[in-house]
């Protein structure tokens, strides 16, 4: 009966994050040995802090449907922290929470997507961009980037791609899966083009803002001419370790945001309530809380850029964010290890999966297929160990 389903589904690709986990987990439940390096997920707790705050929701019975587009106090603890953040003046209407920063951008997609509407993707880009467009009848226009350029996209490159059909640009600082950050000066240079052509809206995902090993976060909205042409989507699930929480937000113009709200309504309507609460206590806390989650990224970026750099055939450069390093591995494409031809990133990041019991994702998901991500939200052994096995499979 495959035959009854929607062309709609069978177009849709299963997210290669998501499925290399699950090979992974099938594999330990064979009894291997798996290392994940995989998924996008901090092995951190929660603070304590955020979890009290969602105890406390759960004895004040916080249990019934919470409004469509969010807790008017988790809005307004949203818009104080865009303002402390990111320098963004987004009233409490202007935002829309969402069951994960995923939601909101395929509300955006929804809600803002005709058929036939270009959106330029920057790649590599995260794996669900690409499909998040096509399945709100948009399509995607992919901007190659190299790691020579740090995988991020020039004026230049953005001024060639755009076309009298384009409606979107999106893209992420710090970016996932290259762990790219732009700088103000490079988001101005966009902007200077984006002024060009107003009939382009831009989603802007920083959902790893924090993650930054750079210094402040530049947000593309905070450059004169871009506010009101700018959906800012953000969330908990990385820099507050809360993914299985499953809480995002948007700020953006208010007409834009009344109608992810009117969307959201008919999909999934409120978040959960207790993620809200939650919430509140994290986006109201300093940013010093979390500093040493930030720190020990930084430290164990440094230590798998320092291993992988010693395996021949590994172009590196250095990521300013995220959790991420995405190393290009062209040069074994053609070449036979242990009887296995390898012919893409694909076969690659198979064989590192088979050979050396370690988990990556192949950068063809990303738009790359020159390179694999590999996730450094694991422990220091699991790292040194991971690499280890890859250089012996190698």
């Amino acid at each position: 009966m495959s035959n009854a389903l929607s062309d709609r589904i069978n177009k849709l690709s299963t997210s290669a994050t998501l499925a290399m986990a699950a090979k992974a987990r099938e594999l330990r439940n064979e009894g291997k040995d798996i290392i994940g390096l995989s998924l996008g997920e901090p092995d951190f707790n929660i603070p304590d802090f955020i979890k009290e705050a969602a105890k406390k929701a759960i004895d004040e019975n916080y249990s019934s449907y919470s409004p469509v587009d969010g807790y008017a106090d988790l809005k307004l603890a949203i818009s104080n922290k865009f303002k402390r953040d990111n320098n963004l003046e987004y009233k409490p209407g202007q935002i829309v929470v969402s069951t994960g920063a995923k939601q909101s951008l395929a509300n955006v997609a929804m809600v803002m997507l005709n058929k036939g509407d270009e959106v330029i993707l920057p790649a590599p880009y995260w794996v669900s961009y690409r499909d998040i467009v096509q399945l709100a009848e948009g399509t995607p226009v992919e901007v190659p980037t190299t790691i020579e350029t740090d995988f991020k996209m020039t004026p230049s490159q953005l001024r060639a791609a755009i076309t009298p059909k384009t409606k979107m640009l999106w893209f992420s600082s710090p970016c996932n899966p290259s762990g790219s950050v732009y700088s103000e000066e490079e988001l101005s240079g966009l902007a200077e083009v984006l002024a060009e052509h107003p009939q382009i809206f831009v989603v802007s995902d920083e959902i790893y803002e924090h993650i930054n090993f750079r210094g402040k976060h530049a947000s593309i909205a905070s450059i004169p001419g871009m506010y009101e042409r700018t959906i800012t989507v953000n969330g908990v699930s990385k820099a507050f370790a809360m993914t299985g929480w499953r809480i995002g937000y948007i700020g953006a113009a208010d007409w834009i945001a009344k109608a992810c709200t009117k969307f959201q309504g008919q999909i999934t309507s409120g978040a959960n309530a207790i993620g809200q609460r939650a919430t509140i206590a994290a986006l109201e806390a300093p940013v010093s809380k979390i500093q040493f989650m930030i720190d020990k990224f930084r430290e164990r970026r440094d230590l798998i850029l320092s291993l992988l750099g010693t395996i021949e055939g590994f172009k590196l450069n250095v990521p300013e964010g995220a959790f991420y390093v995405f190393p290009d591995i062209s040069s074994y494409f053609g070449k036979e290890l242990k009887g296995k031809r390898i012919n893409n990133a694909s076969d690659f990041a198979m064989y590192l999966l088979e050979q050396a019991n370690v988990a990556t994702v192949t950068g063809e998901a990303f738009g790359n297929p020159d390179c694999i991500r590999i996730s450094y939200a694991a422990s220091e052994d699991e790292i040194r160990e991971a690499v280890d096995r890859i250089k012996k499979a190698l």
